[in-house]
């Protein structure tokens, strides 16, 4: 098997598997409460079912296109999602108090789940051009001011959860791109200030922060999202009650097809189901890593790092919040929950590791090849070094022959 083969099947493998299974997934979160309403209990699979076509043709797409063409992408892919995230402020759909689509004809776009993948190729583009920043200066000019538009502008909408998984997707490649520690550290303080500060200017926010750390003091109001979501898990036992059998989706547990659909995959699949989707998860993170450390181009590297950032991430906050580990944030689980912006980001972002993948082995082979001169013997060269070299030697030889032969002689 050539080099970066391996982690473009588990990366292949993994991406087609969660997939599949989400949509199965949403399918029996979203049926029965469907068809208990008198709606189509396929409009939401059939939704999702577009939105994953879509995806897996940005997936090819971006693992045949040189990586390195996002490069000079970035600043047109920064300053659309820029416009598009202003937009959506202006003329966007309101749903639940929040405008955080743009409705295209048939289809609804989250201009926020564009916004993580741009800022993570153009960090890893502004940071293979640029000295690394060494102070708190460097780091503020240009990256933190336009992190910190977009936080501004997603915040807004709201949605604390993507500007938490944006932030983690740009410190990320940070820390592969070498920036110090304490730069980081300082960075890292500023921006956990500015989001407790966020948390507590908004009384929602406070309230899911404090039913987090106890939530069944208030089981029927703030904490009770939180509740159901345990209550499901616990119910499933190892083997769980069977895909399509749980009662928690039925008016229980809000939002069951989004954000909290793990919560439905331990109900239904029990505790095998919950820890292979897991494993899952981290077979992900693990090929992602490699593909990020193989990788010798500075770009390619900060790149590999930041899309297995907005996977891996985006799945350890969501599973952390369902199991009650960390406040809800409305974070979806990539492939699995339901949310066509997401997965068609998750796709795309693959199709970029898969891209990195093939090309660092490519490297790694031509390298290795001219170590090792490609198996064909060294010849000297007339004029070269080692001919002047070998007709030196010859050359003292002669001398030294003749004065023997004339020492002889005499």
């Amino acid at each position: 098997m050539k080099k970066g083969q391996f982690e473009s099947h588990i990366l292949i493998l993994v991406t087609l598997g969660l997939t599949a299974f989400g949509l199965v997934m949403v399918y029996s979160a979203t049926s029965a409460p469907a068809a208990l309403g008198g709606a189509d209990p396929g409009f939401y699979l059939k939704r999702q079912a577009i939105y994953a076509v879509i995806g897996l043709a940005l997936l090819v797409i971006a693992s045949r296109t040189d990586f390195r063409t996002l490069r000079y992408m970035a600043p047109i892919l920064v300053l659309t999602s820029a416009f598009l995230c202003v937009a959506v402020l202006v003329v966007g759909q309101e749903v639940n108090g929040a405008r955080r689509w743009l409705t295209l004809g048939p289809l609804t776009f989250q201009p926020s789940e564009l916004a993580k993948i741009s800022l993570a190729i153009w960090a890893a583009a502004y940071l293979a051009r640029h000295p690394v920043p060494r102070s708190l200066g460097e780091l503020a000019r240009p990256i933190g001011l336009t992190v910190g538009v977009f936080c501004a502008l997603i915040l807004i909408e709201p949605d604390l959860g993507t500007v938490i998984a944006l932030v983690f997707v740009v410190g990320t490649i940070l820390i592969v791109s070498g920036v110090p520690l304490r730069v980081l550290a300082g960075g890292g303080s500023i921006m956990f200030a500015l989001g407790m500060a966020a948390i507590w200017a908004a009384p929602y926010r406070r309230e899911r922060f404090f039913a987090f750390l106890d939530p069944w003091q208030d089981a029927q109001g703030t904490g009770y999202q939180t509740v159901q979501a345990m209550m499901g898990l616990a119910s499933g036992g190892i083997f769980g009650t069977g895909v399509g059998q749980g009662v928690a989706k039925n008016n229980y547990l809000p939002e069951a097809h989004t954000d909290m659909i793990f919560a439905i995959v331990g109900e239904e699949l029990g505790l095998i189901g919950t820890t292979l989707v897991i494993v899952a998860y981290v077979a992900l993170a693990y090929a992602g890593l490699r593909v990020a450390l193989r990788c010798k181009d500075p770009f390619g590297k900060c790149l590999a790092a930041g899309m297995i950032a907005l996977l891996s991430g985006q799945a350890l906050i969501n599973l952390a919040a369902v199991l009650g580990l960390a406040p809800l944030t409305g974070i979806t689980l990539p492939f699995v929950s339901y949310g066509g912006s997401s997965l068609v980001v998750s796709l795309a972002a693959v199709g970029v590791l898969l891209n990195i993948a093939g090309d660092a082995g490519q490297q790694k082979a031509s390298m290795s090849d001219r170590s090792r001169g490609n198996g064909r013997p060294r010849r000297a060269v007339a004029g070269g070094r080692g001919g002047a070299r070998g007709a030196r030697r010859d050359g003292d030889l002669r001398r030294v022959a003749g004065s023997r032969r004339g020492a002889a002689r005499s």
